[in-house]
């Protein structure tokens, strides 16, 4: 090869971006409009209550930083839904219909260190006509104003044999009034 030869060039497309969303200066987080037809929880309104159950730290949830990773934060979650399904008729799922979650939304407010006992909370926050809403915390189990995470995840119920969504079962919909 020498000196002089010529780069190869590539042939490039030109991209559009989509025009930018203006925030306006009464709220700087988006504001999504109700779903048609949903219950919602209102604002003044204590929430629904599904479940609070206590969990120990384990020593193999710890990161090299000597507290809980983020990632089991995720999983102690998933084990309180899941109690909680165990209470409900049917839990939620038959040959028909199933629960996925399609959602998830944590603040991760403080670290959990071990050894430790926390409580996950759950709660209804939204019920809709195929999803659920079900906000959460993970409190320390012996002072409750310890609060190490919040937030809410949503479940939406799906038809097992097209994958779209489904109208919520009447034993999850009880379950969460």
């Amino acid at each position: 090869m020498s000196d002089t030869a010529t780069p190869k060039t590539r042939k490039t497309t030109t991209r559009r971006r989509k025009p930018a969303v203006k925030k306006t200066t009464e709220s700087a987080a988006p504001v999504a409009a109700p779903a048609p037809q949903a219950l919602a929880v209102e604002s003044n309104e204590a929430p629904i209550a599904l479940i609070r159950v206590p969990l120990s730290v384990r020593w193999r949830d710890l990161d090299a930083f000597n507290h809980v990773n983020n990632s089991k934060y995720l999983s102690y979650l998933e084990e309180a839904r899941l109690r909680w399904m165990l209470g409900v008729p049917g839990q939620g799922l038959d040959d028909h219909v199933a629960p996925v979650v399609a959602a998830a939304h944590l603040n991760y407010r403080r670290p959990i260190e071990w050894p430790a006992e926390v409580d996950i909370e759950l709660f209804v926050e939204r019920l809709g006509n195929t999803s659920v809403s079900i906000g959460h915390r993970i409190v320390d189990a012996h002072d409750e104003s310890v609060l190490y995470c919040d937030g809410n995840v949503v479940m939406v119920w799906i038809d097992r044999g097209t994958g779209r969504a489904a109208v919520l079962p009447v034993a999850v919909r009880e379950a969460c009034t």
